[in-house]
């Protein structure tokens, strides 16, 4: 196992150049000598991604980089919205430590292939990666990769840049419409956590008659009627309330932790009594509803905090933070309070990362969910 030692800041500005160079003037002289970096970017800046990462190179003499571009972006107890900004954190890696996940399935299997005596090896079963929502197989790929990697452990999260123009991700280079990122040997020690900001409302239920994303049954009853038991006779008798607040969730098979994918409802057909859920649905699964609130989202981050610092057992030498759009200043406040709350119960320690549109953990793809992922 290896010491490894990150420095990370931020800044907003202008346009890219005054943001970079403030980020680098907040860096002093620390990261010299490192060989690995992340970088994330505010919506602003998207179109000068090429730009900034050319001149972060040519400054700082790093050329490995992953990064994306967010709605918003994370640092150290700080989340940062709707203006330029961005947040870069460096390290230096081990020789050999490391592969860049290039995006595009020829390009992906063919490092696969060089490099499969490297990850056997190297024992590598850690990815961070990020993805472009554009595309409809990415929770495929994710599951893929973690596969080659036999198990294989990732995380990460998708572009959410408002422009479509520009879902971009880096990794060496600037990719699109695929996943991309980076391969970490076992010398490199990591401890990860997801957070779901949701709470069952009852039990699970079984599926027992479904097409496509329309749930016809639940233990062989009319869905609607399951769930209008679930979410209580005030909310069943204005379904108009449960937009937002209450959500699906599927529990996934074998999971220790009680994980589930929660996704959207998206519709309700009351004389059929069918529910329209933003998912694809398979018969005989688990199948539960969910509340989302912040008081609920707070006691799960907190749950999973304590988790991560005992699993930590020491100094925490560096962090990437993946949490959803629907999540920050939406579910808990103005004031960075999501973040603030990694800080007050782990400490200050360099951190970066940003809000996805859609949170990768394990080998799936999740949604409002939080993935911190702690360097040890």
């Amino acid at each position: 196992m290896v010491n490894l030692s990150f420095n990370a800041s931020f800044a907003t500005g202008e346009d890219w150049q005054s943001v970079l160079a403030e980020c680098l003037e907040n860096l002093g002289n620390e990261p010299q000598g490192s060989n690995f970096g992340f970088l994330y970017i505010t919506d602003p800046l998207a179109p000068y991604l090429n730009q900034l990462l050319d001149e972060l190179r040519t400054q700082t003499g790093v050329n490995d980089w992953i990064g994306t571009v967010g709605a918003g972006i994370c640092y150290t107890g700080t989340e940062i919205y709707d203006e330029p900004a961005a947040a870069i954190m460096m390290t230096t890696l081990p020789e050999d430590s490391y592969r860049l996940v290039p995006a595009g399935i020829d390009a992906l299997t063919d490092m696969l292939a060089q490099n499969r005596d490297w990850i056997a090896e190297q024992a590598v079963h850690f990815g961070i990666v990020h993805g472009d929502p554009r595309n409809t197989h990415i929770a495929q790929l994710i599951e893929s990769l973690s596969a080659e990697l036999d198990p294989g452990f990732l995380v990460g999260g998708l572009t959410s840049a408002s422009d479509a123009s520009f879902q971009q991700q880096v990794a060496g280079e600037i990719y699109e419409d695929g996943l991309s990122g980076v391969l970490l040997s076992s010398q490199i020690t990591v401890v990860s956590g997801l957070t779901q900001g949701c709470t069952p409302l009852q039990a699970r239920h079984t599926i027992t008659r479904s097409e496509g994303n329309i749930l016809a049954e639940i233990d062989g009853r009319p869905a609607l009627d399951v769930f209008k038991e679930d979410i209580g006779e005030a909310l069943a008798k204005d379904l108009s309330r449960v937009s937002g607040y209450i959500y699906a969730g599927l529990p996934i098979a074998g999971s220790d932790t009680g994980d589930y994918l929660v996704r959207n409802l998206i519709g309700i057909d009351p004389e059929e009594k069918l529910l329209a859920i933003g998912d694809n649905l398979e018969d005989d699964v688990p199948v539960m509803f969910c509340r989302r609130d912040s008081d609920t989202a707070r006691e799960d981050m907190i749950r999973m905090l304590t988790d991560l610092k005992k699993r930590a057992g020491g100094d925490i030498k560096g962090g990437v933070y993946y949490t959803c759009l629907g999540r920050g200043r939406n579910q808990f406040g103005e004031d960075s309070e999501e973040l603030r709350l990694i800080r007050e119960h782990l400490g200050d320690f360099p951190l970066v990362g940003f809000f996805a549109n859609g949170e990768i953990s394990h080998n799936r793809l999740y949604g409002y969910t939080g993935v911190l992922t702690l360097f040890v």
